[in-house]
């Protein structure tokens, strides 16, 4: 676990953008908070390996939570800004991986 701009980001985590040992590209720099135990993680790796339960999604009627955490400057996202923000951070700009999109069932419901 690290404290990356005041968030407990647990995992593998490797930088203090939040790259993991899974995912360390430039790009990987959100961790998202898990609905089953509100706990950030790099990713759905790093929950596997960690806690103690199975992930849950987070469900369409929740998405005005903020759940994902910007690495680069810290800004909290609701589900609902992160998905439409076209694979980069809306605050600064910082590009996100857009492979995690192919992901997003492991995070969110559709």
């Amino acid at each position: 676990m690290k404290k990356i701009h005041g968030v407990h980001v647990h995992g593998a985590v490797i930088d203090q953008e939040t790259r993991c040992k899974h995912y360390r590209l430039p790009e990987d720099i959100v961790a998202i908070k898990f609905k089953c135990c509100n706990t950030h993680y790099p990713c759905y790796k790093c929950h596997e390996e960690e806690a103690d339960h199975p992930a849950e999604v987070w469900p369409e009627e929740e998405y005005n939570q903020q759940a994902i955490l910007c690495g680069k400057c810290g800004t909290a996202l609701t589900i609902s800004a992160y998905m439409q923000c076209d694979s980069a951070c809306p605050h600064c700009g910082s590009s996100f991986n857009p492979g995690c999109r192919l992901h997003s069932h492991l995070y969110f419901s559709r």
